[in-house]
């Protein structure tokens, strides 16, 4: 059995893990960080992300017009997280703290150690409801320059210069079994030392034993992440609220993601608030090129495609492409399916589609200028949705509406798909689009959107019938449930210190990022504004590291 001492011991080598060793770290404090998997998967999900962030009036947005304040993040924030339960006192909390780091200091902590931001500001979740509920009111999606590796760069640099000077040390494969808990205080780890494996960052690796290790010291960090790669564990959690839990579903985390560390830390004291809380998309694409095992990947969608429920019913207001995750998802699976469709044509597939994630955007984690121009020319997508297109199992094109439904309900194996229902619907929308006025929800949402300089110039394509040939051909995508987020987790105070069923901090006991809802077991409430889990990764990690170097002797 292996034994080690350090100061601090960080249980995860993602995002919000490597921020507060390094914040650590900086103080001078001595710091082990142990993980599960092998070396290549530092950074863990924020990796794979598009490495967006949530920021308030930052100078992207005033140079792009948008009039942003703290006052209308909050509003935002608050009216979509509808904190509405005792335990929501320190989520809310964090919340409130959070969004002060947003408007604040955030983007000049990150620029001080060289991370960029992506000049055009996106518009997510978009709300639709009235001016207090759900939604952004204004564009505060920031990608980084470089998406999700560009986020990690800072830290993963900071961390290295910091092992070679001894002040942090990086255990992989070694997989925590339990915390040590003496006289009611965590005071270490033991577990399992796994094989060496080759797997390729996000794939599945070995859980074949070659030892065991106990490490001891003065505090604890679990950075361990959320549940969304055990699809038992998301459908044991589901909320009643957003109807049956999907039958299928595709996984937009690897399998690793797998909550282990979250009921071991309950067994040592902690406690866990928000189970029910999650945030899973409604747009997810099962990936021709898995790297992971049911490997999904999501659109990041415009406004424009029309949105059809399984039986080709279009889905009501404000159901539209980019405006409201949860409320799509709960709509969806009252219908008795677990599976949509979106209906567009190629000059919307062109400018509106985007895939998240950073393998999927190769010019802007590539910080490609001339590859990233070409998303503004020509008649094709990117190259990835280009692939998604050609192989993807979950596309149908065509040049004919009565073909693209044939295809639509040959991969949905069912014919629950009329051509007469789905084509009134179509020319119906199609005939608001001859004025730059009309009653339909969702074409005065496209009008809004090019009034925002971001949306015009890359996200939302110029006003048009999907049935013009000369926008052709025809696309449908089927649309899967995928899993994502947890929003709940360890309960956690201002010092990101975990609380126990008595409501008191375990000693020596500290939680991070997803394991700990963002912050405080649930700071995003029921609802994210999006731009805000790598935000909550950076906001929790920094406030744990540099609390526990001030707390420990």
């Amino acid at each position: 059995m292996s034994r080690a001492q350090s100061e601090v011991i960080v249980v995860g080598a993602g995002l919000a893990g490597l921020v507060a060793a390094t914040e650590l770290a900086n103080a001078g404090r001595s710091v082990t960080i142990v993980d599960q998997e092998p070396e290549q998967n530092l950074g863990a999900q924020a990796f794979w992300s598009l490495g967006g962030l949530f920021l308030v009036d930052s100078p992207e947005q005033r140079r792009m017009g948008i009039r942003d304040s703290y006052e209308l993040a909050r509003g935002d924030w608050l009216g979509s997280a509808g904190f509405d339960r005792p335990e929501d006192y320190w989520p809310r909390a964090w919340a409130e703290a959070y969004l002060a780091f947003a408007a604040g200091e955030k983007r000049g902590w990150l620029r001080a150690m060289g991370h960029r931001l992506f000049p055009v500001v996106g518009w997510a979740e978009r709300g639709g409801w009235s001016a207090t509920s759900h939604g952004n009111s204004v564009p505060r999606f920031h990608i980084t320059w470089g998406t999700g590796p560009g986020v990690v760069e800072p830290f993963e640099k900071r961390g290295r210069e910091a092992e070679r000077d001894g002040r942090i040390r990086f255990l992989w494969r070694h997989r925590v079994d339990r915390l040590i808990v003496t006289n009611g205080a965590v005071t270490g780890i033991a577990g399992t030392i796994l094989e060496p494996s080759a797997a390729l960052r996000g794939a599945e690796s070995s859980r074949t034993s070659v030892g065991d290790f106990e490490l001891h010291a003065q505090a604890v960090i679990v950075a361990s992440g959320g549940i969304g790669g055990d699809h038992d564990l998301v459908r044991r959690d589901w909320p009643a609220r957003l109807g049956p839990a999907p039958k299928f579903m595709v996984s937009g985390v690897p399998k690793h993601v797998d909550g282990r560390m979250l009921a071991i830390t309950e067994s040592a004291g902690g406690r866990i608030i928000n189970r029910d809380r999650m945030w899973h998309y409604t747009e997810g694409l099962r990936n021709w090129n898995p790297v992971w095992q049911n490997h999904g990947i999501r659109i990041l969608p415009g406004p424009s495609s029309i949105w059809l429920d399984a039986t080709g019913k279009r889905l009501p207001a404000p159901f539209f492409p980019g405006y409201d995750t949860l409320g799509t998802l709960q709509h969806i699976l009252s219908t008795g399916y677990d599976y949509s469709w979106f209906i567009l044509n190629q000059s919307i597939i062109r400018k509106e589609f985007a895939l998240s994630g950073s393998e999927q955007n190769p010019d802007l984690t590539g910080r490609d200028w001339r590859l990233t121009a070409r998303r503004a020319v020509g008649r094709r997508a990117t190259g990835p949705v280009e692939a998604f297109k050609e192989n993807g199992e979950d596309f149908v094109v065509a040049n004919s509406l009565d073909e693209l439904v044939r295809g639509m309900n040959r991969i949905a194996g069912n014919d629950l798909l009329k051509l007469g229902g789905i084509e009134r619907q179509i020319v119906a929308r199609d005939l608001q689009m001859t004025n730059p006025y009309g009653k339909d929800l969702q074409v005065i949402g496209i009008q809004n959107a090019r009034r925002s300089m971001g949306d015009k110039l890359i996200r939302t394509a110029r006003p048009h019938r999907i049935l013009d040939p000369a926008h052709g051909p025809l696309i449908a995508v089927k649309l899967n449930i995928l899993t994502r987020k947890t929003l709940g987790g360890l309960e956690t105070d201002l010092s990101a210190r975990v609380l126990g069923n008595d409501g008191q901090p375990v000693p020596g006991l500290y939680a991070v990022g997803e394991a700990a809802g963002f912050g405080g077991g649930g700071m995003h409430g029921y609802r994210a504004l999006e731009g805000t889990f790598l935000g909550g990764c950076l906001f929790s990690g920094r406030v744990a590291g540099r609390a526990a170097a001030a707390a420990i002797a």
